[in-house]
């Protein structure tokens, strides 16, 4: 595994504006400590979170904000000069807060290490200088703290340093960054009753990245940009580029688009920049009309280089965040009501990049690309010793795809499974209401699958299912204890991105109604001939559309258990839930 690094003096010289000589150990990481070849346990997030509140009351808090399944604290910091320590306090004051987590991939700990630089730095003054005077900065040094404790030297073995850190995964092998919209981890709860609780204007993801080596350092990537409230866009394209502005200036190569390549294998494939859906941060937030941001340093670059730029990127968006800030609010309060008044417009619930693009100077290595001994498939070795410009293509066009029209009241949840998606509504902060009384014979939409495909693999422990076909109008009864989930409130957005069927990260996307989607009565094939031979004769119709089935598909014709599925599915046996979304729509 590389190692941070033969030129580590002159790294720590030049990138890394805190000297440790001038620093009270007691607020140091063992990351600093050792010249930022190592990384801390997280005994020592818990000693710093506390040893900062004692040192500065007046200007930190550290708290809990859930337990993981391995029962260790989370631990958040809420820092500032303006009182607000509280989210109460912050709401009332209407003073911006900015979320910053590290760790949601525990390998990835570049943001614990910089976030506590920097929040030394801050408090002392040498960084970020009147920030806090203006914003609340909240702090969770590591999200993921189970995978962060299972610490290992090759955890990351596509990663240059440090040298030991922590898993991807969580203790039950959840990847938190794909937790948001269906919220099945412990972590992800609790991280969005903090989100829910103090309302964060923006949320900064820090990472680092995996792939191919080259010359960029950075990528910083925002949205609301290519989607969501078309208001808050613009505050999300100057928080990208003034961010990555400040680190170019501060001598970084920072990139406006995650650097994977289109073929993973293949360097001259380009980069296709997108709109994440929101199993992810960056695609989650813009669904709750906030700002978020996706740091990713370049895996490749050596710790304490990772460690200089994140915490560059901090100090960046802090200094941002106390100048704009109060206009982020105020787009984003504005947002709030525009998507309470969605109800009957067109919604996008995917998006998609255009074939469109255009070519770019990227800053890469020499490479050579030949046949491998070892597996037989065809070898990229990158020479970092010659840097080499890639004139590569990039498609950064991105369009509305898949768009429904948002339902006139909202969705009804019939009660069969009004407790479980409760559940998950009330972790998002989604308002609904659970009926007193039943709706006979309501007047509703209803989703019936034409098609239903069940992933062959499972994704983070479910089986995905992917529906098409459409809305139609029906009267069916709504028990009482069903839930009402109005369009009308800020969250609209994310309303949608729950309880569309077709929306990617749908409840029933993650398989979480596939039962609905599996046959659980038949008729046998003797009694379906009985009955097919009395259907034939009572109805001359129904006989001509048989004939002409049996004419003009040769598929049908062939198959004997199709053609008896032809009656029983025309005959009252026939389960009419079979493939309904039991999910309804609430036009009027």
């Amino acid at each position: 595994m590389p190692r941070p690094c033969l030129l580590l003096a002159f790294l720590l010289s030049t990138a890394l504006p805190a000297s440790i000589a001038h620093a009270d150990a007691s607020l140091t990481t063992l990351s600093e400590r050792s010249g930022f070849v190592q990384t801390g346990r997280y005994d020592e997030v818990i000693a710093l979170c506390d040893a900062f509140a004692a040192r500065h009351a007046d200007a930190v808090r550290c708290f809990d904000f859930g337990t993981t399944p391995e029962g260790r604290p989370m631990k958040a910091m809420a820092i500032t000069r303006t009182g607000a320590l509280t989210a109460d306090a912050a709401r009332e004051a209407d003073i911006p807060v900015v979320l910053m987590q590290g760790g949601i991939h525990a390998g990835e700990i570049d943001g614990k290490d910089a976030g506590f630089l920097a929040l030394r730095e801050v408090l002392e003054g040498s960084a970020a200088a009147g920030a806090l005077d203006a914003v609340v900065w909240l702090f969770v040094p590591v999200f993921n703290v189970d995978g962060h404790e299972r610490f290992g030297a090759w955890n990351r073995p596509n990663q240059n340093g440090p040298e030991q850190m922590g898993w991807r995964t969580t203790a039950q092998n959840y990847n938190l960054n794909r937790d948001y919209a269906k919220a099945d981890s412990a972590e992800m709860r609790a991280m969005l009753s903090l989100v829910e609780a103090w309302d964060p204007v923006a949320t900064i993801d820090l990472h680092a990245t995996n792939g191919a080596q080259f010359e960029h350092d950075i990528s910083i990537q925002v949205e609301p940009l290519h989607a969501g409230d078309e208001g808050l866009r613009a505050a999300g394209l100057a928080l990208r580029d003034g961010v990555i502005d400040d680190l170019a200036a501060q001598g970084s190569l920072p990139l406006p688009f995650y650097p994977s390549f289109k073929d993973y294998q293949d360097p001259a494939s380009g980069f296709v920049d997108e709109v994440s859906p929101p199993r992810f941060s960056t695609g989650y937030f813009l669904l709750r009309n906030r700002l978020a941001m996706l740091v990713e340093t370049h895996s490749w670059k050596p710790y304490p280089v990772r460690v200089r730029i994140t915490r560059n990127t901090i100090v960046s968006v802090l200094e941002r965040a106390a100048r704009d800030g109060r206009d982020w609010l105020a787009k984003a309060h504005a947002a709030d009501a525009a998507a309470a008044t969605l109800a009957g417009r067109p919604v996008p619930l995917t998006y998609r990049t255009t074939e469109d693009s255009r070519t770019i100077d990227f800053r890469g290595y020499a490479y050579t690309q030949t046949p491998s001994e070892i597996s037989g498939a065809p070898m990229t070795r990158y020479d970092p010793t010659t840097p080499a410009i890639w004139k590569l293509p990039l498609r950064d066009s991105v369009e509305p795809d898949v768009v429904v029209d948002a339902p006139g009241v909202g969705y009804l949840v019939p009660a069969a499974h009004a407790a479980w998606v409760g559940e998950r509504l009330r972790a998002h902060g989604i308002a609904f209401e659970t009926l007193a009384t039943p709706m006979p014979q309501a007047a509703v939409g209803t989703f019936r699958a034409d098609s239903a495909r069940f992933a062959a693999a499972p994704v983070e422990g479910h089986q995905r299912l992917t529906l098409a076909g459409t809305w139609r109008d029906e009267t069916r009864d709504v028990p009482a204890g069903s839930l009402l989930v109005p369009i009308a409130q800020p969250k609209a957005r994310l309303v949608m991105a729950l309880l569309e069927p077709q929306a990617p990260d749908a409840y029933v996307a993650w398989g979480m109604f596939n039962n609905h989607y599996e046959r659980k009565e038949y008729m046998e094939a003797y009694v379906a001939e009985d009955v097919a031979r009395g259907m034939l004769a009572a109805d001359p119709a129904l006989k001509a559309e048989f004939e002409r089935r049996l004419r003009e598909d040769a598929d049908f014709a062939a198959s004997a258990s199709a053609r008896l599925e032809f009656f029983y599915r025309r005959h009252s046996a026939w389960d009419e839930r079979h493939q309904l979304y039991p999910v309804y729509r609430l036009p009027r």
